[in-house]
């Protein structure tokens, strides 16, 4: 029997991670007026790491399915540190010429190229992914391209950075089940912490006072956005449903394009918000199309 006040606790829950990894958007965006795209990953990365060893020590062994073998935790967060690495840099780089609001939809995105990556591997596709991709692509056109036909560089950047989210999640997809989930995030947390700062040392102009400066975004981007947010979707995703999951999960993106009108001023032309429109419906097309067999991807990895 379905226990209606336990649905409603865990889509609030589900709701609430939504606006958490929206708002993180902001956060990230008020940090580089002190401190690089490096160095701000690299401290959030680590700081967000240390946030789940507590979880990580109490962790046990992932259960294998049959035909699995065990990889290394080391091994699987090293495989997938650096293509985080390479995902948030992209993303953080792109917030440098764009606002969150549209790095928020545009990373959103992600879950229309899985589908797509899927297919490259063998896996056959659905009429709501071709469907959901067509929609993405008129959204972005609304949202990104200018009357001169050109696509600001921001939002290239974002665009190449939810291809490689997406080559995230299927590569956590992959070696989730082999190895611990929590001490795999955590190993991932740190490598794409660690090659973050070595860049930000070699590139960045790094000092104590731009850190203090940026500390609020710092701590809610490390703290509040990795930290509790990875936390409670460990938990809410044990009892969520899936469709409930998908449709609130979603709301990242509107809410990435709330926080920007809060915090930053940041305001949608009409022609954008139709463009995000598309992108959000193709979001939720790609993952609410029923599929033939369940996929076991996780809902969201974009802390």
């Amino acid at each position: 029997m379905v226990n209606n006040k336990e649905v409603l606790q865990t889509n609030a829950l589900l709701l609430l991670i939504a606006l958490i990894w929206g708002f993180g958007f902001v956060a990230q965006r008020l940090g580089m007026e002190h401190v690089g795209p490096f160095t701000f990953n690299g401290i959030r990365f680590i700081l967000g790491g240390l946030c789940l060893l507590p979880l990580a020590m109490r962790s046990q062994r992932a259960t294998l399915l049959p035909g699995h073998k065990a990889i290394n935790p080391l091994i699987a967060g090293g495989c997938a540190g650096a293509l985080l690495f390479i995902a948030a840099t992209l993303q953080q780089a792109g917030l440098l010429y764009t606002t969150a609001g549209k790095a928020g939809f545009i990373t959103g995105i992600y879950v229309v190229f899985i589908p797509l990556f899927g297919l490259l591997l063998g896996k056959r596709s659905n009429v709501g992914t071709w469907f959901g991709v067509g929609l993405a692509m008129a959204g972005l056109y609304l949202l990104s391209v200018n009357e001169t036909l050109q696509l600001n560089f921001g939002d290239i950047l974002e665009l190449a950075g939810a291809l490689f989210w997406a080559l995230h999640v299927i590569a956590l997809a992959y070696l989730s089940p082999r190895t611990s989930p929590v001490r795999l995030a955590m190993i991932q947390f740190y490598i794409c912490g660690a090659c973050s700062l070595v860049v930000a040392v070699l590139f960045e102009s790094m000092s104590l006072e731009s850190i203090r400066a940026a500390y609020l975004a710092l701590l809610y981007s490390s703290f509040i956005s990795v930290g509790a947010g990875y936390t409670l979707q460990v938990v809410a995703l044990q009892k969520a449903n899936p469709t409930h999951a998908a449709i609130l999960m979603s709301m990242e993106a509107p809410f990435a394009a709330l926080g920007g009108w809060l915090f930053l001023q940041e305001i949608l032309t009409p022609r954008a918000m139709v463009g995000s429109g598309l992108m959000l419906a193709a979001i939720l097309i790609t993952q609410l199309w029923p599929k033939r067999v369940s996929s076991s991807l996780p809902q969201s990895q974009t802390p």
